[in-house]
């Protein structure tokens, strides 16, 4: 089983930065312009989900526990040089956020709710692999409701329970009622919550981390610094340096999706009348995820002293909640449970418009759909209970899985995306 994990890892990350240093060179390194990017705000057809709503929502899937636990984790793992690799992931992986997202918005269709795609529909479609498209819809639906939502309900009940010394089965409970009311709306409802939610989550935490480092201003270089050299720390190859790269690689993908496909299901509800255009402005995204949320998460942990800290099991949560803690004494915990419900909570829906947009694709049967949100509610609880480093396993096998679906379907389509691409130019 551990070579398995260890060659899908392998694959996985040949596959990603691979494929995004190809089409950013044979692209003309699109994430660097910025003017085009910011383009995709652009018009979109009647009855169509605004560009900026579809792109809170994909941040909203994005910008959850990966941002918080996730970078944590990575370096409570891998050291701090994991978030260098975490900013170089982001720079070369979101120009395949800009293929998948551009793939499914030329792909997408139209049915009673709006519009609706993603890779399923581009893989059946453009590449014309059915087969595939019906392998990777069920990976989606496996991945978040099993992996994915759990971890961010897991976070959750850890973060309040521990703080308010509640039973985690009474939080557990409450979360998966509160999520079930929101999922049981439909997409609107989803869309709506996240487009509200996202922007003050934001703005929060760019606001809190730059209170921290502000007061902690006389240290910002020196940690950028030991950032840096800790990335290529090469004394001892197998100890330090490649698992730096790879868990800060790992982590960099989960905390932007760029490179799954996934968040090409939410950008698919805007048809967009320049569809290049808009397959850039996921870019946006990427960047923001990458060096807000998970620079301003790694610059509160290392400017504490969290080297004292021991922990087994570890989710990753503990460690921000000791750094806050330790900035911000008392109020750290509370500030914390904030924001890891509003991240982990809009995570939780948009994941699971993630899983019914799947579940759409392989079946319309209503009673199918009944019986995703059943199952969600039973995962999410079920998740909420179960050892974190048990999750996280899960979690990065999945991810994994999805990517090398996803690389092998953009790869394959390269001259139709290269082509596309130069023509709208």
């Amino acid at each position: 089983m551990l070579i398995i994990t260890r060659l899908l890892t392998f694959v996985s990350i040949i596959l990603l930065l691979g494929g995004g240093v190809y089409f950013s060179i044979k692209l003309n390194f699109p994430q660097t312009k910025w003017k085009k990017i910011i383009r995709g705000f652009n018009k979109v057809e009647n009855n169509s989900i605004s560009p900026f709503k579809s792109l809170m929502m994909s941040l909203a899937a994005r910008i959850g526990v990966g941002s918080i636990a996730g970078v944590a984790l990575a370096i409570y793992s891998g050291g701090i040089g994991t978030i260098f690799w975490i900013w170089i992931t982001g720079i070369i992986c979101s120009v395949n956020s800009f293929c998948e997202s551009y793939l499914a918005s030329k792909y997408q269709i139209r049915d009673e709710n709006g519009y609706r795609g993603g890779p399923f529909y581009y893989i059946e479609y453009g590449l014309k692999k059915k087969k595939l498209a019906i392998l990777y819809a069920c990976f989606i639906v496996i991945a978040y409701i099993v992996g994915f939502m759990t971890i961010q309900a897991n976070t959750i009940v850890i973060s309040v329970s521990s703080y308010c010394h509640i039973n985690i089965t009474i939080v557990a409970i409450v979360l998966v009622i509160i999520s079930y009311l929101s999922i049981s709306k439909g997409l609107k409802s989803i869309i709506n919550i996240t487009s509200k939610i996202v922007p003050i989550i934001g703005i929060g935490y760019i606001t809190l981390s730059l209170i921290i480092i502000i007061k902690n201003i006389a240290l910002i270089p020196n940690v950028f610094f030991n950032i840096i050299t800790s990335a290529f720390n090469l004394k001892s190859i197998t100890a330090s340096f490649i698992p730096c790269l790879i868990i800060g690689i790992i982590r960099g993908v989960f905390s932007t999706e760029a490179g799954l496909g996934t968040s090409s299901i939410a950008t698919s509800t805007t048809c967009a009348e320049n569809k290049v255009e808009f397959g850039l402005l996921q870019i946006i995204g990427i960047y923001f995820t990458v060096f807000i949320i998970c620079t301003s998460t790694a610059l509160i942990i290392i400017t504490s002293n969290y080297q004292n800290l021991i922990i087994n099991d570890i989710n990753g949560i503990e460690l921000m909640q000791y750094a806050l803690n330790y900035h911000l004494g008392k109020y750290g915990s509370i500030v914390l449970i904030l924001a890891i419900i509003f991240l982990a909570y809009s995570t939780i829906i948009a994941g699971y418009y993630y899983g019914e947009s799947s579940v759409k694709y392989l079946c319309k049967s209503k009673k199918v759909i009944c019986l995703l949100k059943i199952l969600t509610i039973i995962f999410l609880y079920i998740g909420s209970l179960l050892k974190s480093s048990y999750l996280w396993e899960i979690v990065d096998v999945l991810v994994e899985i999805l990517a090398i679906t996803n690389m092998y379907s953009l790869l394959k389509m390269r001259r139709q995306i290269i082509f596309d691409y130069k023509k709208a130019m």
